[in-house]
Parts: C-alpha cells; sequence; structure tokens
C-alpha cells in the first residue's frame, strides 16, 4: 500500500472552505475542505480539480502489471499478500489535491468542523453515501473503521491514530473524533484519510484472516474476477454513489483495470512491448535510454514521456538492520557506505539518469543542507546528548567517487573505520577481537537489484566481508520484513510535502519494537522521539521545515542506510491509445487519464484478452 503507496501524510492549520461562515471557538463553522495552512485552492462551489478533464470520456480497458502474486483481497492487515488495486474499491472520509500540499475534500464526508485548538474534529456524512450492497454508510461504520484498524489492521494504523482517545457517534451520520492533549496539527487531516469499512458485513466475519472473499466496498471500483497469483481485474462501477461529486469529476474514466503478475521483470517487460499491458512506470533510467527500441516504440505505437513533479523524494538504500549486533556500530554502518560506488552504477547501469541520495526528503525544500540555521540550532541543543556531534558541525553528504583517490581513497577509509570500531584484516577475512569474520546476508525480492548489488559486494570483499545475496519470493519476503529478519535489505520511506504522524511509524523506538512497522532500521534514539512529536505539533510551515531539516540531519548522521538513487521525474511508457490531462506538482495521476476512443480503434500491435 504505498499507502502508498505508500502510502504514500501532512500538517493542519484549520482552513475552512468559505470565509464568510466565520468560525467562533464553541462552535466551529462546518467546512467542506481543509488545507495544510490557509484556505483551500478549491471554493465550496468548485466543480472539478484542474488537473483532470471533467469531459473526459468513459469506457475502454487498461491493463497494468506487477510482481509477485497475491493471496488476499484483504489490503488492510499485516497477514497474507493483498491483490493490486484494492484501494480503488474503499472511500476515505476526504480526498486529496494533487495541486495542493496536503489539502482534502469531503468524500464521504459532506463538511467536517474542527474548534480553533484543534483539540477534535467531528464529520457530517452525506446522506447519499452507500456501500456496494445498497446499504448506508454511517456513523456507526465510521467508529467501527477506527476501531478495527487499531486493534486488527496493520501496524501502522495504530501509529498513525495513536493520539485519537476516543471517537463518539452523536448521530446516524456524525462522529467526533477526540484527540490527546498537545498540539497534533495534523491530526484532522490523518483522520479524515481512514478508509471506511462496513460495521454490517465485518462484524459477522474474522477480519484478520486470510481471505479471497470478495468484500462490500464504497469505491469507485469493484473487483469483477480474479485467479490468486495471477490477475485481478476492476470493474468500473455503474451504481457508485460518488461517481459525480466535484472531486471525482474527471476520475475513474476506464471500465476496467487488470492487473497481471509476473514473477520476472524481464518477462514483464517483454509483454509490454508485445502488447499486453498497456501502460508502465519506468524504474530504470538505463532501461529508459537503450530498451525502448523495438517496433512498436520507433513507429510510435508506444510513447515515451519524460513527466516532471515536484514530489519529496524520499530516501531509497540498502538499510541496515540495527537490531543486529554487527551493524550497531555507526562507524561500521559509516564505513560499509564507502564500498558503493554510486558514479559507477549511474553511468554504468543507468547511462547517468539517476540522482544520488543524501536526504531523506529529496527533490524538496524539506532536504537539510549546509550546516544547522539559527531555528534549527534551537531545536538541535537541547536534544545534543541524544545526536551525532557532527550534525552540529558538518553538512553530511553520501561517499562519492568523484574525487581525488576515487573508490581506493574511500576503501582505505573504510578500512579505517573499521579498525576504529575494533575490526581488523586476518589472513584476508575481516574479523572482530574473538576472531569471529564479517559476514552478513543482503534479503531481495527483486532480482534486478543484483546487479546494482554484486559491484558493491565486491567491493566489500576487498575489504575482507564476506556477503551474500538471497532473492526470496513475495510471501517470505514480506513475512521475513515483517519480523524484521534479515541483516540489510533494498528499502524506502515514501515522504509528503508535510511530513507528520507517519514518521512514528518509520522511525520511533515504539516502531522498532512493533512487528510489521516500517521502522526498517530498528532506530531508537530518545531525541528522535522527541522531535517526531515536535515536528508534529509545527504551528507553522516554517516551523514544520525547520523541524524536519533538523531530523533529516540527525537521520543523515546516523548512517541507517546506503543511500542509493532517485530520478526526479516519471517516466511513463504507454501504447498510444490515452489521453491525458497536464502533470499535476504530485506527478502522474493514472486515475485522471481516459482511453481516446479514436486512437484505440486505430492502434494495431495491442494483444487482445
Amino acid at each position: 500500500m504505498r499507502l502508498v503507496a505508500a502510502l504514500t501524510a501532512a500538517v493542519l492549520s484549520a482552513s475552512f472552505a468559505h470565509p464568510s461562515l466565520g468560525q467562533t471557538e464553541e462552535t466551529p463553522a462546518p467546512a467542506h475542505g481543509l488545507a495544510l495552512y490557509g484556505d483551500p485552492k478549491y471554493p465550496v462551489d468548485f466543480s472539478h480539480f484542474d488537473y483532470v478533464n471533467p469531459d473526459a470520456p468513459k469506457g475502454g480497458d487498461i491493463r497494468l502489471a506487477t510482481i509477485g502474486g497475491f493471496d488476499s483481497l484483504n489490503p488492510y492487515i499485516i497477514k497474507g499478500d493483498s491483490a493490486a488495486g484494492l484501494g480503488l474499491t474503499y472511500d476515505t472520509l476526504m480526498v486529496p489535491s494533487a495541486d495542493e500540499v496536503f489539502t482534502k475534500y469531503g468524500l464521504i464526508a459532506e463538511t467536517v468542523e474542527i474548534p480553533k485548538d484543534r483539540s477534535w474534529v467531528r464529520f457530517t456524512l452525506r446522506p447519499e453515501a452507500k456501500w456496494s450492497d445498497g446499504e448506508p454508510i454511517t456513523a456507526e461504520d465510521v467508529a467501527f473503521s477506527m476501531e478495527t484498524l487499531r486493534t486488527k489492521g496493520a501496524p501502522l494504523y495504530n501509529a498513525y491514530y495513536a493520539s485519537v482517545t476516543n471517537v463518539e457517534v452523536e448521530g446516524e451520520r456524525t462522529v467526533r473524533f477526540d484527540f490527546e492533549e498537545g498540539e497534533n496539527r495534523e491530526l484532522p487531516l490523518i483522520v479524515s484519510e481512514l478508509p471506511i469499512l462496513p460495521k454490517h458485513y465485518w462484524e459477522s466475519r474474522e477480519f484478520t484472516a486470510v481471505s479471497l472473499d470478495i468484500p462490500v466496498t464504497s469505491g469507485p471500483y469493484a473487483v469483477k474476477d480474479f485467479e490468486p497469483g495471477r490477475y485481478i481485474t476492476l470493474q468500473r462501477r455503474d451504481d457508485y454513489w460518488a461517481k459525480d461529486l466535484a472531486a471525482n469529476r474527471g476520475k475513474n474514466n476506464f471500465d476496467t483495470i487488470r492487473y497481471d503478475y509476473y514473477r520476472d521483470s524481464t518477462v514483464m517487460f517483454e509483454a509490454f512491448k508485445a502488447g499486453a499491458i498497456d501502460f508502465r512506470q519506468e524504474m530504470s533510467a538505463k532501461a529508459w535510454a537503450t530498451k525502448y527500441d523495438f517496433p512498436a516504440a520507433e513507429d510510435g505505437r508506444v510513447v515515451k514521456e519524460t513527466l516532471e513533479h515536484h514530489r519529496v523524494e524520499g530516501m531509497q538504500g540498502f538499510v541496515y538492520n540495527t537490531r543486529n549486533p554487527l551493524f550497531a556500530d555507526p562507524k561500521v554502518r559509516e564505513a560499509l557506505a564507502n564500498a558503493f560506488d554510486f558514479e559507477w552504477t549511474n553511468q554504468t547501469l543507468s547511462s547517468g539518469g539517476l540522482k544520488h541520495h543524501r536526504s531523506y526528503f529529496d527533490n524538496s525544500d524539506l532536504a537539510a543542507t549546509g550546516l544547522p540555521s539559527a531555528a534549527e540550532l534551537a531545536v538541535l541543543e537541547p536534544l545534543r546528548e541524544d545526536i551525532p556531534e557532527r550534525v552540529f558541525t558538518e553538512e553530511y553528504n553520501p561517499p562519492s567517487t568523484d574525487t581525488p583517490g576515487g573508490l581506493r581513497a574511500n576503501l582505505k577509509k573504510a578500512l579505517d573505520l573499521l579498525r576504529e570500531a575494533g575490526w581488523s584484516v586476518k589472513d584476508g577475512k575481516l574479523v572482530n577481537g574473538e576472531g569471529k569474520p564479517f559476514s552478513f546476508e543482503i534479503l531481495l525480492v527483486q532480482p534486478e537489484f543484483e546487479k546494482i548489488i554484486l559491484p558493491m559486494a565486491k567491493n566489500l570483499e576487498r575489504l575482507g566481508i564476506d556477503v551474500s545475496i538471497r532473492t526470496v519470493d513475495t510471501a517470505q519476503y514480506i513475512n521475513r520484513l515483517t519480523q524484521f529478519d534479515y541483516d540489510m535489505i533494498v528499502g524506502s520511506w515514501g515522504q509528503t510535502e508535510s511530513p507528520g504522524n507517519e514518521q512514528r511509524d518509520f522511525w520511533s523506538s515504539a516502531a522498532a519494537d512493533t512487528p510489521g512497522s516500517r521502522n526498517l532500521a530498528g532506530l531508537k534514539n530518545p531525541a528522535v522521539d522527541r522531535l517526531i512529536d515536535q515536528l508534529i505539533a509545527s504551528p507553522s510551515r516554517e516551523d514544520l521545515v525547520t523541524h524536519v531539516h533538523a531530523l533529516d540531519r540527525i537521520l543523515q548522521w546516523s548512517f541507517l542506510v546506503i543511500p542509493q538513487f532517485y530520478f526526479g521525474a516519471d517516466f511513463i511508457a504507454h501504447w498510444d491509445m490515452f489521453g491525458h490531462p497536464p502533470t499535476p506538482s504530485q506527478g502522474v495521476q493514472l486515475m485522471t487519464w481516459w482511453v481516446d476512443p479514436e486512437k484505440a480503434a486505430s492502434l494495431t500491435g495491442r494483444s487482445a484478452r
């Protein structure tokens, strides 16, 4: 879930839909939307988002692809591997716009109310909101969803909604959430992201059980058919209750969306070339530069588009599991990063199309650069005893071979750091004081990363380190990831323009001990815990950026990962059968695309199903 993509979080300063409505401290005014700071861009009577085509034709089919398999139709639990696309079958209280910084507009919720102190939020649901079986969506469903996801859902929900102290059903369509004391300005927006579950369906079923039963849902699509591990097809619902809402105009245009599953990325690419897949986001810069020379791409039947975006690029890297005593010493972690030759990787494997990660918030003003500002120092100084001293004295940059001495100099630095940490080379092997060799495993689920890891592994061997690479299937990988059963993995943390409560799941000490959390590195640091609380309570955008910079600096100098790379643009290839509106700041929004009937009718070479 990319919650996505990840799950793909933010910060709230109360902003009401219509200034003329006003607000008193005792009686907050109902609003149609909430924004990060100031007012939402779109007024109460807006007809559609600017980045959609409100007259986009409905119809046609799109075929997508993914790696792995699935054995569950419940995307909200830790067990099993859920099928792709299921987020399209569920609605939330509010939905984001893709051309603003964390601004939400009502979907299931018709209006939202919050007091000036943001100690609670009230949602009034739309009377027309209905489940796929025709039953109305009620406040009881909302309260049930919060309780179920926090107690039975994936661990991230409990962390995400940790500050919700009470849920009160005030009427059939009205529900109120109360928050714990202290500033947590994004909570009303965080709660608005809650996926809503049907109480009447789930109260007689085991929510945590892996199941392929098609549940009752509320979203624009429903599961049409599937074969576990092979494909799933979603069908656009003609009876979808919210299809004419302003927030949905110009979206959800495909009649069906099919996800085919592949075990191998090479086979998946061949399927795209053969016309069995319609749309592809390329994740390899070298492939983007060199592999799109097949006939359909050369004659224009397949279109390549490089679409710039302004999304925050969260860190991707080789993640150390610091729960393993082998990686407990930050000097060891700093040392090993010198064995990754980004410049060679970029030129040799990606034709120079990559950017080296140096921040956990790259491609944005949230990335910490230079030395701490006066405002950052005011945040960091009280935490000084629990954070690396270099946070105050040096700008972090990852190792580079584009320097005098290149890789040889980096490996020498690595060996010096390892010696300082108590390791030495004997008979060509790096050993500790007890003579135990330095050996670890890199766990993978995507075989294509092997070509990036193997050169690094050879550099580590030059230091006397024994590295093994193990690629496992999706189910085994998820199980080991959930239990933190690995030495090193390739991991990433998706970030937004307004980081907040999700940082607890990424970095808090509590999350480090919670199976299934996103604290992949096992970081436990009281300074980080305090800083996350302060970040969540930031009263202004300026204050938020200051706290994110402070957090970024601590993460950088904690050496939790060997930083890898990012693109800064979406590389999209597709068969020439689509129309799409301009790309907003948050990048490609596939659900605003549509099938162009004339293009689709004239297109040749696209295989039939």
